[in-house]
């Protein structure tokens, strides 16, 4: 900031020493024309220039001068004056055309589709800033734009193939239902289950993807009250309880019991729960969950880390998009929605926070950070 200041008062001062340097200039000029005509020098030089040059008498050479010249030496004078003032204009008026045009060249250049710097003269340096500024802001929205479209192409891919499996499998037990009339009724009961599951399934999917497009059109308002952190992640935990006991993992908790943030209550539990789900799918079996808190002058960092399988430093960030699974083959009934990540992150980005992922020697680490209360 302070080159670019300093840089725009460097063309200040070039604007100024050239108009003050003009301006002296056509001082001197007026004040030269002021000692030949006022002070009656010109006339000896039309008086020498009729006797030399014409061959004229000096008295009449004289008389020449005082009747064309000398009664008309104020007009002369004036005229001088205009004359020297108006070439005086025309000269700056060129000289601060230039910049305009290597402005309007940059514009130019501005609206070209490639990657090349905008350069002008060296004491424009703030406005080839600025124009370099907007082309690369130009350039980056344009990359945005194309990004946000082939993302809503894929999203759109994700959603369809998704949805299509649990509708499918929705689809298959009810026609099976109705076409089988001499099914027994415990295996009808176990269909309508099945088939009852797969559609709240697909009700949950259709509830997530709902979530998180009010999430990105930004219609989602906190509600912010002091939340204490311990007491909600245990009753979270036992809640997920029958979740961790699928391949026998616990959580521990390990970290102050008074601490204390502001948040929506509603919307960070979602944070942790999804954090934590995603933690038991991704954890080795007969592992333990650990979950410790600190508190700086800042911000509050929580940190949750399970045993699993290292994951690439390559697909870490990747963790938080839409519809992102490390399972390769996407199979949506082992799996979740690929939204819970991309949600949580949502919210602790609307809370002001931000979350990330660390990974390595088997120990995933989700890192969430949260500022302190006010």
């Amino acid at each position: 900031m302070k080159n670019r200041t300093e840089s725009f008062a460097t063309f200040q001062k070039k604007i100024a020493y050239r108009v003050l340097g003009g301006a002296i200039a056509s001082v001197c000029v007026v004040f030269g024309l002021y000692l030949f005509l006022w002070k009656e020098r010109f006339g000896n030089w039309v008086v020498s220039f009729l006797e030399f040059f014409m061959k004229i008498e000096h008295e009449k050479a004289f008389l020449i001068y005082h009747n064309n010249f000398r009664g008309y030496k104020e007009i002369f004078f004036i005229a001088a004056i205009i004359v020297i003032f108006l070439l005086f204009l025309l000269l700056l008026f060129r000289w601060m055309t230039r910049y305009f045009k290597e402005i309007n060249q940059g514009i130019d250049a501005l609206l070209e589709d490639n990657g090349d710097q905008i350069h002008l003269s060296p004491e424009m340096f703030p406005f080839e800033y600025k124009l370099n500024t907007v082309k690369e802001t130009l350039t980056r929205q344009k990359e945005e734009t194309t990004l946000a479209e082939r993302r809503k192409d894929e999203l759109v891919m994700y959603l369809a193939h998704d949805i299509r499996t649990p509708l499918t499998s929705v689809i298959g037990y009810l026609s099976l239902l109705e076409e089988a009339h001499d099914m027994l009724p415990a295996e009808r009961a176990k269909n309508v289950h099945i088939a009852l599951d797969k559609a709240y399934r697909l009700e949950n999917m259709i509830n997530e993807f709902f979530e998180i497009t009010r999430y990105n059109s930004k219609q989602v308002k906190l509600s912010k009250k002091p939340v204490d952190v311990y007491y909600m992640l245990v009753q979270l935990c036992d809640e997920l309880l029958p979740i961790f006991a699928r391949r026998g993992n616990s959580v521990a908790l390990n970290f102050s019991e008074n601490l204390m943030i502001c948040a929506d209550p509603e919307k960070l539990v979602r944070v942790f729960s999804n954090i934590l789900k995603n933690a038991a799918a991704y954890s080795y079996p007969e592992t333990e969950i650990t979950v410790t808190a600190k508190e700086n002058e800042n911000q509050t960092i929580i940190l949750f880390k399970n045993k699993g399988k290292t994951i690439p430093a390559d697909k870490l960030e990747a963790l938080f998009d839409k519809f992102y699974r490390l399972d390769k083959a996407r199979i949506t009934d082992t799996g979740g929605t690929g939204l819970g990540l991309a949600i949580a992150k949502e919210i602790v980005v609307l809370h002001g926070g931000t979350i990330d992922a660390h990974s390595e020697n088997e120990t995933i680490t989700f890192s969430v950070k949260l500022p302190v209360c006010n």
